[in-house]
């Protein structure tokens, strides 16, 4: 049976009284804010008062590993402890901004104590483990089929002491929030490498760098993730100091696999925690409605899909638990096959469980009366990010072939 330390523990046993006290009891002003704000993307001042709270409570930076510990004081719990933390900020979809574990600002953070220059480190990180800023990954392309990350065009070309960018990318997550202040940005450096993985690079590009035009904010299933946002993005002769580099020319495809990996385990630990709060609420749901003269929880058939709800979440839950294990015994280069299978499993799985939770909500599932429908929005664009279903069968069939097949 798995046991988390005495730390992570206690950060379970103060995540939800903060859930308890602070976060449930502010969903519809955070709603109301959102909808009053001058812009759609403009940070929302309940946002800041809440962030303040969680530094002064000790839950910030949850999401850093033992291993890059040194960069905060915060954090330094392995991934099987930070699982269950995760999972209780995945209840309420916006909230893991208030500890500074949202996505993409963890893996980006991530990325610059493992791939960044002292100097690079020094510009950006202090504001973003602060909370201060905030942060994008730009990668994806709307001409080609970003999931084979090899296929990416953006041009990045050496013109003597500088980087030329020229190229478009949609759904970069952040990119329209107005605190987002530095973007890092995936391209071809060298194309005609016969190494397709040693084509790529990484580079920063700071906020209202001539050339880069965000063009328009994007929508998943008619969400537009607001204030963060998802958009799509110009780069027209775009201009940065070749210092802007991350890592090393042709290394860009090795940061996307080094920072893809805890950030995809990150989404499924999430995702169980909407789960889970869908089949809470639907269980209230089911005691307190009737048709044809009983309760909905006295039909068989809702009886039958709150049961294996509550059976796939454990299973999911229970994945993503030796997922993580596996991560801290031997790193997330050596775990892609569980990274892989959590994947593949636990976005789909969620996404089943919040539907029929939704349906016996009836009309009002389908509404941001509940938060269900988001959430459920969510699950599905998790089907994608960080590398779509079919990619990662393809790459976990191969491994398990080659595995057994000897």
């Amino acid at each position: 049976m798995y046991q988390f330390s005495e730390k992570s523990r206690q950060y379970q046993a103060q995540l939800r009284a903060f859930m308890d006290e602070h976060i449930y009891p502010n969903e519809h002003a955070y709603e109301e804010q959102l909808a009053n704000s001058p812009t759609r993307f403009a940070a929302l001042p309940l946002m800041d008062e809440l962030k303040a709270k969680a530094r002064e409570a000790g839950l910030w930076n949850l999401f850093i590993p033992p291993s890059l510990s040194s960069f905060s004081d915060h954090g330094g719990l392995s991934n099987f402890d930070y699982a269950p933390l995760a999972e209780i900020m995945g209840r309420v979809l916006w909230c893991p901004e208030v500890f500074n574990c949202n996505a993409p600002d963890t893996g980006n953070m991530e990325v610059f104590m493992k791939y960044a220059t002292p100097a690079q480190q020094e510009k950006w990180l202090p504001a973003l483990l602060a909370g201060e800023i905030s942060s994008c990954y730009v990668m994806t392309e709307p001409q080609v089929a970003s999931s084979d990350a090899t296929n990416i065009e953006l041009s990045i070309v050496r013109d003597g002491d500088e980087w030329v960018l020229n190229g478009r990318k949609w759904f970069a997550t952040n990119a329209m929030y107005e605190r987002t202040q530095i973007y890092i940005v995936m391209g071809k450096s060298d194309p005609e490498n016969p190494n397709r993985h040693k084509q790529q690079s990484q580079v920063l590009v700071p906020r209202g760098t001539p050339g880069m035009k965000l063009l328009r904010p994007l929508t998943t299933l008619g969400y537009d993730d607001a204030p963060l946002g998802h958009a799509e993005i110009e780069f027209d002769n775009v201009r940065v100091p070749l210092e802007n580099i991350l890592l090393g020319e042709g290394r860009g495809f090795e940061i996307a696999q080094g920072r893809l990996g805890p950030g995809r385990m990150h989404h499924c630990m999430r995702l169980i925690g909407g789960a889970q709060r869908s089949l809470e609420l639907a269980c209230k749901r089911v005691t307190t409605r009737s048709t044809f003269g009983r309760t909905l929880s006295q039909h068989q058939s809702v009886r039958e899909d709150i049961a294996k709800s509550f059976a796939e979440i454990e299973m999911a839950r229970l994945l993503v638990l030796k997922s993580c294990h596996r991560m801290d015994e031997v790193g997330a280069q050596e775990a892609r096959d569980m990274i892989a299978a959590s994947k593949i499993s636990v976005p789909i799985m969620v996404q089943t469980i919040i539907d029929r939770c939704m349906q016996v909500h009836g009309a009002g599932g389908l509404t941001s009366d509940y938060f269900m429908a988001e959430a459920f929005n969510y699950a599905r664009w998790c089907r994608q990010a960080d590398g779509p279903d079919q990619v990662h069968q393809m790459a976990l069939g191969k491994q398990v072939i080659n595995a057994y097949a000897d």
